[in-house]
């Protein structure tokens, strides 16, 4: 594990050792200065305008002005503690859930849909950039502490009208009792590991909730570009070498 992102005052060690032992951490600090930030959010306004809340998903292919964000080392100082010092920018999305009309996200692992697309789940991490203020009320993440370690969870279908994915874990496998709702201020992040049982509630509040999620794998996992979804998928090196032969957009 590389200590230099710690010595440069994003994680704690005792934040390192929460996210290999819960699978998350939460990140209260301003991520980027007030000006960046601000730049930020007037790129995913005008991409909202430009798209729709429903076409923001790798948004950065389209929109290359984020790369100057997702490549920043305010994210990967964050990022390289968990990860390794070799980071490759797998993708992002900008999603949001309008207030009073937000459907709910069903329990699931983010490495439940990428099977097949990259040669290990290990290591892989979503930071979750709060655009807007983040809480309960307004469907924030909540995740089921431990649950990356282990294998996958079994999946069933579920009603696309009351949630946003098609399937979701087996209720009986999920202890919602042990959950833990993150609250975050616009510019805070969670990071969370891509096994990690997590969900979020319907808004049900008047607010937005608006997020980005950013996620890295580190360069020792190899994609598989024979996989369908990954013919037209662009990486991008963050940091550090590739150590699995991937090619990069920017290399």
């Amino acid at each position: 594990m590389s200590t230099t992102a710690i010595r440069r005052g994003r994680l704690t060690s005792a934040q390192v050792v929460q996210y290999a032992r819960d699978g998350y951490v939460l990140f209260h600090q301003p991520v980027f200065s007030p000006k960046r930030f601000a730049q930020l959010t007037a790129i995913f306004e005008e991409d909202r305008a430009r798209y729709g809340d429903e076409d923001l998903d790798t948004i950065h292919f389209r929109d290359a002005r984020l790369l100057e964000f997702l490549l920043a080392d305010e994210l990967l100082d964050l990022v390289e503690p968990l990860v390794g010092p070799g980071i490759g920018l797998w993708s992002s999305h900008f999603i949001t859930k309008p207030p009073r009309t937000g459907k709910a996200t069903p329990w699931h692992e983010d490495s439940a849909y990428w099977q097949g697309r990259i040669s290990t789940m290990i290591g892989l991490c979503t930071v979750w950039l709060a655009l807007d203020e983040a809480t309960p009320e307004n469907g924030s993440m909540s995740v089921i502490p431990g649950s990356h370690i282990g294998g996958g969870s079994a999946y069933e279908a579920v009603d696309r009208d009351h949630g946003i994915f098609a399937t979701q874990i087996k209720p009986e496998l999920v202890n919602e009792s042990q959950a833990v709702s993150f609250s975050l201020q616009p510019n805070e992040c969670s990071l969370h590991e891509a096994r990690i049982i997590h969900g979020a509630r319907a808004n049900t509040s008047d607010k937005r909730r608006a997020g980005y999620t950013v996620r890295y794998f580190p360069t020792t996992s190899k994609i598989n570009e024979d996989h369908p979804d990954n013919r037209d998928h662009v990486l991008w090196l963050a940091r550090g070498q590739d150590r699995a032969g991937n090619r990069y957009e920017n290399t």
